[in-house]
């Protein structure tokens, strides 16, 4: 680190030029689109199965889903908004099957292709499409996320497929139909032709992404094999956005069970599930439970992720950094207001704001209010071997004497 560097003054960052948008970094020249492929509307089992025969050869699908949102009556009148598979796309070299997933009512012969860990399947943008397949049985073994690993190069802003397209081809891609009604029968040449078009231009987008990018590829390539070694049990609710607590109760109560023995562990658990996980959706969920919990003493850990290869990473290790309020990486955060990505940009330009705010406060007490929850310093030196206080750190949250 460079000591060299004068702190930012918030003046300074106050009267800065906004940060510029898109991505300023080195693109590879555009590369050519596959030839346009034998496109084929299936309806029918019998042709379902010739479908699955020519994929079954393929060692990449692109899938693309084409979905409806309706609205199902539960108990007490209300509604609850689910989805209905309307279409399925799937290319492969040559071909490029359309699906009627509302007539054909078996999809088994289909399952069987996504399920085979051998084939790898191409989304873009997985979440929605995964979900909705899964509702009707379609479950996918092995797939890489291009829309995740496009945004892991170019930033968020930037992944999108017709950006990708335009970056990779220098194709404008007409998304007018994208929120038209699927469930049509029959379904006009136009948007058959929209759908399959998706699927293929997936399957392009693969071929230049492998070319130039295989490693944001292989970050976001998701398997049903397990990658990574378990957590501490506290911290993966957090992980997988199912905790119904704060960070701060959360603790309260891993102690009370005794899962937390003391505060030297919650810094020790978190420092081994920063080492041990891969997938970025959950180190940057742990990066967030990291600040939420003040855990200064991991600042070592997570300065080395400003210069990841991944924008995400980068971005949510910023972020952090800012929270925690380390004056100590403002060196590290004034680098990345050069980063190529937008994101990073703006991220360190917010963390380096947070942190001269608070370097011009008075010192805080130890309780505080953070993102409207009660948050407080865990492991400072007087007391990082100390398990023994979390019923008095209660009680100062709940407000009692």
């Amino acid at each position: 680190m460079n000591d060299n560097i004068p702190p930012v003054e918030i003046e300074q960052l106050d009267n800065a030029p906004p940060v510029l948008p898109g991505y300023l970094g080195i693109t590879p020249p555009p590369g050519k689109p596959l030839e346009r492929s034998t496109r084929t509307w299936v309806d029918r089992p019998e042709e379902l199965l010739k479908a699955v025969n020519i994929l079954n050869q393929a060692p990449v699908v692109a899938v693309d889903a084409e979905f409806t949102q309706i609205r199902t009556h539960v108990q007490g009148d209300s509604q609850s908004p689910s989805h209905r598979l309307a279409l399925l796309q799937l290319a492969v070299e040559h071909h490029c099957y359309i699906i009627d997933t509302l007539r054909l009512n078996d999809l088994s012969p289909l399952a069987a292709v996504l399920a085979n860990p051998a084939i790898i399947v191409l989304l873009h943008g997985a979440g929605a499409d995964l979900r909705v397949m899964s509702e009707r049985g379609l479950d996918v073994a092995h797939y890489y996320d291009l829309e995740a690993a496009s945004r892991s190069i170019f930033g968020q802003q930037e992944s999108s497929l017709a950006a990708m397209l335009r970056r990779a081809f220098n194709i404008r891609l007409d998304k007018s139909l994208q929120r038209t009604d699927w469930t049509r029968r029959p379904l006009p040449p136009a948007m058959v032709a929209y759908a399959a078009r998706d699927a293929e231009m997936t399957l392009a987008l693969y071929s230049w992404l492998e070319q130039h990018y295989v490693w944001a590829l292989k970050i976001h390539e998701h398997t049903n094999q397990v990658k990574s070694e378990p957590v501490a049990a506290w911290i993966e609710p957090f992980l997988n956005g199912t905790s119904f607590v704060s960070p701060e109760v959360a603790v309260v109560n891993a102690k009370a069970r005794g899962i937390i023995l003391d505060d030297a562990q919650i810094v020790s658990d978190c420092r081994r599930a920063l080492s041990v996980l891969i997938q970025l959706m959950y180190r940057s969920r742990l990066l967030r439970l990291i600040a939420d919990l003040s855990l200064v003493q991991l600042a070592p850990d997570i300065e080395p992720l400003l210069q990841a290869p991944y924008s995400d990473e980068r971005a949510a290790s910023a972020r952090t950094l800012g929270r925690l309020g380390v004056q100590e990486s403002q060196p590290l955060l004034q680098a990345l207001l050069q980063d190529p990505v937008y994101d990073v940009r703006k991220s360190a330009q917010t963390a380096l704001r947070n942190l001269a705010r608070k370097e011009t406060r008075s010192p805080s007490p130890p309780s505080k209010l953070v993102d409207g929850v009660r948050s407080w310093t865990i492991g400072e030196a007087n007391n990082a071997e100390d398990g023994n206080d979390w019923k008095a750190r209660l009680r100062s949250i709940m407000g009692d004497s």
